[in-house]
């Protein structure tokens, strides 16, 4: 298969779930915020499905009714990370021929129990395998499959945020494929942006800490550089992240609590301190550098409201 190679450079932005369950209100309003960063700037909108990790049944479906309920509209069919395995393939055949991949053996537990240099952050992968000898390879392939890693150049990267302005983070030796022979993220996140001409990648500030490593891999396959904003988060009264358990939060929830979906937007319109009558007037007032920079409490409806 002939290599693919990024889009013209029109210009997208995008939004980006994975189908493990219904968004809650958090989702839609980062997918609202990603809609009016594109189309305030001349911008395609394009929705994209990350189900290479995990998928729920009617999932996929669901988020796209959804996206669609609240008055959000893109401009392709939402492609399917499923359906990519040999576009990341290709990138990573691009790399190990550059001598930028090796395999690495480690479990989480031994990745977590290794010694690592005093300024190491947690989570970051100690190199354990970065220099085996191909006798030591050997050995431990009759013991485990091997996932691939990058062999990464340097050990952090800035980049530019909307938001947030310079932000500086970790790059260390990712993980490209998992050693079941599935994309990891930070992989296929990036080949993705880039074949389909996406250029400002707006997400939550969760993400942020992956950023550097991600903006380090794009360089690295020869990719144009994107615009970031990680945007605030939901958060519930006790500030931990929004989810499920915390009562009526999705637009099923929130319509069974008396809530139809107009109030739904204009709650989120109003949490950015935009017009809260529709999507069309906020567009027309949208200002990225007034949007609020911290986090929202979201006080779900009390259900059976009606």
């Amino acid at each position: 298969m002939p290599a693919e190679t990024p889009s013209p450079r029109q210009g997208a932005g995008r939004f980006a779930p994975s189908p493990s369950g219904e968004l809650h209100i958090g989702n839609l309003r980062t997918a609202i915020l990603a809609w009016l960063f594109a189309r305030s700037s001349g911008r395609s909108f394009l929705v994209r499905v990350e189900d290479l990790d995990r998928a729920r049944a009617g999932a996929e479906e669901a988020q796209l009714r959804d996206l669609a309920a609240v008055g959000l509209t893109w401009d392709a069919q939402a492609v399917r990370q499923s359906e990519r395995g040999d576009v990341y393939r290709d990138a990573v055949h691009r790399l190990q021929d550059a001598g930028l991949v090796y395999e690495c053996f480690c479990t989480r537990r031994e990745i977590a129990e290794a010694p690592r240099a005093p300024h190491a952050p947690e989570g970051a992968y100690p190199g354990t395998c970065r220099n085996l000898t191909e006798e030591q390879r050997a050995r431990r392939r009759r013991e485990r499959p091997a996932a691939l890693r990058l062999r990464a150049g340097v050990d952090s990267r800035t980049v530019r945020d909307a938001l947030h302005g310079g932000y500086t983070g970790v790059v260390d030796d990712l993980v490209l494929l998992r050693n079941d022979g599935v994309p990891a993220y930070n992989l296929a996140v990036v080949v993705d942006d880039a074949l389909q001409g996406v250029d400002q990648v707006v997400r939550g500030e969760d993400l942020l800490p992956s950023t550097p490593r991600q903006a380090y891999l794009a360089e690295l396959l020869g990719y144009p550089p994107v615009e970031y904003a990680h945007v605030p988060l939901v958060l519930n009264r006790e500030g931990r992240r929004l989810a499920k358990r915390d009562g009526a939060v999705t637009l099923a929830a929130l319509a069974d609590a008396g809530w139809a979906v107009p109030e739904v937007v204009g709650r989120i319109l109003g949490s950015l301190g935009l017009p809260a009558d529709g999507l069309p007037q906020a567009l027309a007032a949208f200002d990225p550098a007034r949007l609020p920079r911290e986090a929202w409490i979201f006080e779900p409806p009390a259900a059976g409201r009606r």
